[in-house]
């Protein structure tokens, strides 16, 4: 016999799917679930668990569960691709505004990392991007100028890779990744629109060329309800 939270889950999904809460719309209550379906609040809470972990709803603290878009966009986590290559693949609404272009203080921590030389200058830019109307990503870049001179507005605006590849004629090679969900910042509450959001998931990456030669560190901040993170993994036997 079925769990009752289980059957709950099946019948919420499809009134999901058959847009009885369109998304964006909020659930109605625990307690107003847990009278409808005629369970205790434990069961329904179990239920609505099991939606968020499938991608069906985000819990929003201080307003319920939010309805969110099954289809939500897939971001490769494995592969080296600028904003701009992934935003024409997924045909995104999007914009991109720089926040902050400039060197960093020599005592910066990623100076420390990326400066090969004492006295190199290490530039960043932080750039918010713009999806259907909504801030929903925090992109903050750090380049060695040994590689990758200080670059115009213009550029920063459109697509630093495709100018890396293009006109510097440098070979980007891999990079390594972590992925971590953390507490918003202050700049990501000023910056990005997560007005009820309590976490956001962080991609740090240190970027290397062909030659080995670390040139980028990245930090790209994300608001958790519009990204599918995605990578593929092949079984490697003994």
């Amino acid at each position: 016999m079925q769990k009752k939270y289980l059957a709950i889950y099946d019948d919420l999904v499809n009134k999901i799917q058959a847009n009885t809460w369109p998304v964006s719309t909020l659930l109605p209550s625990e307690n107003e679930l847990s009278i409808q379906y005629d369970t205790s609040r434990e069961t329904i809470r179990k239920a609505l668990n099991l939606l968020s972990h499938n991608g069906y709803i985000q819990k929003v603290r201080g307003k319920g569960s939010v309805v969110i878009d099954i289809h939500k966009f897939s971001f490769p986590v494995s592969g080296i691709e600028s904003y701009a290559e992934l935003a024409e693949k997924l045909q995104l609404e999007s914009s991109t505004a720089v926040h902050q272009l400039g060197y960093l203080d020599a005592n910066h921590e990623i100076t420390k990392m990326l400066a090969m030389t004492q006295g190199e200058r290490i530039w960043n830019v932080v750039r918010v991007r713009e999806i259907s109307g909504e801030k929903i990503i925090l992109d903050k870049d750090y380049f060695t100028e040994r590689y990758v001179p200080l670059l115009s507005l213009d550029i920063c605006e459109k697509s630093i890779y495709h100018h890396i590849e293009n006109n510097l004629g440098l070979e980007i090679g891999f990079a390594q990744k972590e992925i971590v969900v953390e507490d918003p910042t202050e700049e990501d509450r000023k910056l990005l629109d997560l007005e009820g959001f309590s976490n956001i998931v962080v991609i740090r990456s240190q970027v290397y060329l062909q030659d080995a030669n670390l040139f980028q560190c990245t930090e790209s901040r994300h608001r958790p309800d519009k990204f599918r993170f995605v990578d593929f993994a092949r079984r490697v036997k003994n």
